[in-house]
């Protein structure tokens, strides 16, 4: 048996660090440590409601706007606030494009090069590569001369020797199967990516004023002003570019990123069988409108038991610290609901540099929440597993296509490639939605209605003297829940359950293992000192570790880091 350490693991957001040991080839037992402490929390003690969402915003660079929402719907749960139709639309709308730019940021930029060897890409014949293009999409580029400067860019690129993004990595990997062409195919539309995604996010320029922190969320509506003779408001110019980047963004998902994921997939369909994970899938519902309802349902998955879906109660929701580096205020091992919670820390690991953390004991910064006392996975697996299974028309449809072309049945989606396919496939679903929830704006706007804001409680005279809420949000990485206590207009207490905490768990005081460290049970390691399998499965989820962990000292400590012993 040998024992593998990743540490960083890279291409995320965050520090997140993987001890493996590997038995006959397969890692036989995992633990997934959050290397950092955030502690916001403890910063929004005592500050205004109003303004959490600006602060909470900050546990991450990648992930404000979802935790603006999440803090905002808080807020309002709390005070008992209505929110006008025009922002929920608004909202939606923002929400929409965030997912579908991450959602393909992840993809190429992220996690393909775990599938893709950009070297092979090289020896690639830029005919072949148009003709194999061609037969999966109508894309413009799928021509032979634009598949050779790409070949050509790349080979100037790797000729410089400064590889940015495309060092360090495990090019030659038995573990790839693509054909060269394909390899190329994806390197071009990896670097088509990163042009059309700078583009579409401007939405969120519009709407919020600036991406990232979006500045115009306001507990109560937006602060977007409609006005269709105003330039400095929301007019039918700006509506009509937000209409051309939605189309933009629907048709590069539709004709880049599903052709190219099924295309890698074909190839990978051994990952069907690899990476399951806890076999638990919960998730939030999203996309509500001013009744209310949701366009996506929420609910929860038990023991891959696809029959059925079971009703979320946000109130079942605790955070266990038994291997996490802070103090047990519940005691004995138990967990406690967010409203209860705390974040006081207590590192009581190993002094960096270290070789091993000491996993019988605390060995993570990360929490342990569950669902009835169950690891969750959340994230576009569980999005799409719950919408699938309460008759989701439009995810159904695509789901039902997906599995159609790769030849397999649901039973794959339980899998690290089954996790990356639902990524495209939520994604998908999303992207074209969106257009419908702007065509609705518009046609409010038609009819008079500029409301964008509720007021009638802005004022905290208004408040009771206490009060308590849960907002929700179905984030790109997945489950997002923020909880606040409000006690004399203050802020008494305040805990965010993000996506990665769900997933990057370590072991509760069960011993029950977080989704990773689940997932990895089992996986192929063709090459210890080469660890690529361990990335991919890790990937699949899309860690965002500084949402996820609640600083370091980090003198002396190696960076990048990867050991077999």
């Amino acid at each position: 048996m040998s024992k593998i350490v990743v540490d960083p693991i890279t291409r995320i957001e965050g520090h997140l660090r993987v001890e493996a040991e590997v038995s006959g080839g397969r890692i036989s037992n995992a633990w997934v440590s959050g290397t950092m402490f955030r502690g916001i929390e403890k910063i929004l003690k005592d500050r205004d409601p109003r303004d959490a969402w600006y602060w909470t915003q900050r546990f991450c660079g990648v992930c404000t706007t979802v935790h603006s929402i999440a803090s905002i719907r808080a807020v309002e749960d709390a005070l008992k606030i209505p929110v006008p139709p025009n922002a929920q639309l608004i909202r939606n709308i923002i929400i929409a494009i965030q997912n579908t730019q991450d959602h393909v940021i992840h993809f190429y930029h992220l996690h393909a090069l775990d599938w893709v060897d950009i070297t092979s890409g090289l020896k690639a014949d830029p005919v072949k590569t148009a003709q194999l293009a061609a037969s999966i999409s109508d894309w413009p580029n799928n021509s032979p001369t634009y598949f050779k400067s790409v070949q050509d860019k790349v080979k100037a690129f790797v000729g410089s020797g400064r590889l940015g993004p495309f060092a360090n990595a495990y090019w030659g990997h038995p573990a790839y199967k693509l054909p060269p062409e394909a390899n190329l195919m994806a390197t071009a539309h990896y670097l088509e990516a990163l042009e059309w995604q700078k583009d579409i996010i401007k939405i969120h320029a519009i709407l919020g004023s600036k991406n990232p922190h979006p500045q115009t969320f306001l507990v109560g509506g937006m602060s977007i002003p409609i006005d269709p003779d105003s330039q400095n408001a929301l007019n039918a110019d700006k509506l009509i570019e937000i209409k051309r980047l939605l189309h933009k963004a629907q048709e590069f998902v539709e004709k880049v990123y599903i052709p190219d994921l099924l295309a890698v997939a074909s190839f990978y369909k051994d990952w069907a069988a690899i990476g399951a994970g806890v076999g638990n899938y919960m998730c939030y519902p999203e996309f509500p409108d001013a009744a209310g309802n949701t366009w996506l349902p929420g609910g929860a998955i038990l023991n891959r038991d696809i029959s059925k879906v079971v009703p979320l109660d946000q109130k079942k929701i605790t955070e266990h610290v038994e291997h996490s580096w802070y103090q047990d205020a519940g005691g004995d091992g138990k967990g406690l609901h967010p409203w209860e919670g705390s974040t006081e820390p207590n590192y009581t690991g190993p002094k960096p540099p270290y070789q091993y953390l000491d996993t019988d004991k605390k060995y993570s910064w990360v929490k342990a929440p569950r669902y009835e006392e169950k690891p969750m996975e959340v994230g576009p697996l569980s999005r799409v597993l719950v919408a699938y299974v309460s008759g989701h028309k439009e995810t159904k449809a695509a789901v039902d296509m997906v599995l159609k072309k790769l030849g397999v049945g649901p039973e794959a989606l339980f899998s690290t490639l089954g996790r990356t396919g639902a990524r495209g496939i939520d994604c998908l679903v999303i992207a074209q939605q969106a257009p419908k929830w702007l065509d609705e704006l518009i046609g409010n706007i038609a009819k008079g209605d500029l409301r964008i804001h509720s007021n009638e409680k802005w004022d905290p005279a208004t408040w009771p003297a206490e009060a308590h809420g849960y907002g929700w949000h179905e984030a790109p990485r997945g489950g997002l829940g923020h909880w606040i206590k409000i006690k004399d207009q203050k802020i008494l207490n305040y805990q965010a359950v993000v996506p990665s905490t769900w997933n990057a768990s370590p072991r509760d005081a069960k011993g029950q293992a977080g989704p990773y460290e689940a997932a990895l049970l089992g996986t192929p390691v063709a090459d210890p000192e080469k660890p690529l399998e361990i990335l991919r499965t890790i990937h699949s989820f899309d860690p965002c570790l500084a949402c996820a962990v609640h600083v370091l000292d980090a003198t002396g400590r190696e960076m990048v880091r990867v050991k077999a012993s």
